[in-house]
C-alpha cells in the first residue's frame, strides 16, 4: 500500500501569482539550469568516486572503559543509478554526518552490470558485511534511479527485508521507463523497460516484507516516463511515496530540501516500519524553491 506526501519546493512568489503557463515554464527553466550546473559539477567529482571508498573497521573499546549507550541509528547505505558512482552523493552524505549518521557508506557497482538481479546479489554481499563489521542488525539504504531499483529487488526478492529497515528511492522507475529507446542494446535498461522480466517479478506479491520503502519522484524528471513510475505502488509494502516539484533528475540526490526528506524518512520512528503495511493515500508532496 502506498501513501504520498507532496514536498514543496517552488519559490513562493510563483506560487502566489496565477500565471501557471508562465509559471511553469520558468520553473521548468531553472530545473533545466539546475540540471546543467550539477551535471557539470558531477563530472569534476566523477573521477573522485569510481574507485570503492576505504571501509573503517570501528575501535574495540578497552576493557575499562566506561560504556556509553549504544548508537541507535543503523548504518546508512547509498547507492548510485545507471553510469555513475559514488561522488553523486557527496552532499548527502555530509548532510546525513552533520544530522547525526555516525556510519554512513557509498557502495559502487560496476559500471559493466548488466543484470540487476546479480547487481543486488552483490549488495546484500556488501550488506552483511557491514552489518559484521558495526555489530548492527540492519542498515538503511537510500538508491538513486537504478540504485533504488537494485536495493528493491534485494529486499523483495532475495529475503533482504531481514537486513534493511527503510529504504529510501530517488527518481527510481518502480514501474519501467520508456525513456532514451536507443539505449535498449544495454541489458540493465531493458530490464528496467515497463514489462521486463525484472519489472514483473517485483510485481509478485511480497506479503511478509518488514522494509518500509520511502520513494521520492519528481514532476519534472525527464528520466521517467511516465513521470509517476517512480511512485512505489504494489498491495503488499508498507511505502510512502514523496512529490517532489520543481526539481529534475539528477538533482534528487543533491537538493538541500530533499535530503531534509530523506533524513526525516530515516529518523521516522521505527514503529512505523511495522510488518503491516499502512493505510495508505496520496497527497503530500514537497516543493523545491
Amino acid at each position: 500500500m502506498k501513501a504520498t506526501t507532496v514536498l514543496p519546493i517552488l519559490p513562493l512568489c510563483q506560487r502566489l501569482f496565477p500565471w501557471r503557463l508562465a509559471g511553469l515554464s520558468i520553473t521548468l527553466l531553472k530545473a533545466t539550469a539546475l540540471e546543467i550546473a550539477i551535471l557539470a559539477g558531477h563530472l569534476l567529482l566523477y573521477p573522485s568516486g569510481i574507485t570503492q571508498e576505504r571501509r573503517v573497521t570501528p575501535q574495540l573499546p578497552r576493557p575499562d572503559a566506561p560504556k556509553l549507550p549504544a548508537e541507535r541509528k543503523p548504518p546508512v547505505v547509498l547507492l548510485h543509478g545507471f553510469i555513475d558512482n559514488r561522488s553523486v552523493f557527496v552532499l548527502l552524505r555530509r548532510s546525513l554526518a552533520q544530522h547525526g549518521r555516525q556510519h554512513v557508506e557509498s557502495l559502487n557497482y560496476s559500471p559493466l552490470t548488466c543484470d540487476i538481479r546479480t547487481a543486488a546479489e552483490l549488495l546484500g554481499r556488501h550488506i552483511e558485511e557491514i552489518c559484521e563489521r558495526t555489530g548492527h542488525r540492519e542498515v538503511d539504504i537510500v538508491g538513486h534511479s537504478l540504485g533504488g531499483l537494485i536495493a528493491r529487488y534485494y529486499v523483495q526478492r532475495l529475503g533482504g527485508d531481514v537486513r534493511v529497515r527503510t529504504l529510501v528511492t530517488l527518481g527510481t522507475p518502480h514501474s519501467g521507463t520508456r525513456i532514451a529507446p536507443l539505449l535498449d542494446a544495454h541489458p540493465i535498461v531493458r530490464q528496467m523497460r515497463p514489462g521486463s522480466e525484472v519489472i514483473e517479478e517485483l510485481r509478485q506479491p511480497a506479503p511478509d516484507c518488514r522494509t518500509r520503502f520511502v520513494s521520492f519522484w519528481s514532476d519534472l524528471d525527464q528520466m521517467m516516463d511516465p513521470l509517476d513510475t517512480a511512485c512505489l505502488d504494489h498491495p503488499d509494502l508498507t511505502a510512502h511515496n514523496v512529490q517532489v516539484s520543481g526539481i529534475g533528475h539528477l538533482a534528487l540526490p543533491v537538493h538541500p530540501a530533499v535530503a531534509n526528506g530523506i533524513r526525516q524518512a530515516l529518523d521516522a520512528d521505527a514503529a512505523d516500519g511495522a510488518t503491516e503495511p499502512r493505510p495508505a493515500s496520496r497527497a503530500d508532496g514537497l516543493t523545491v524553491a
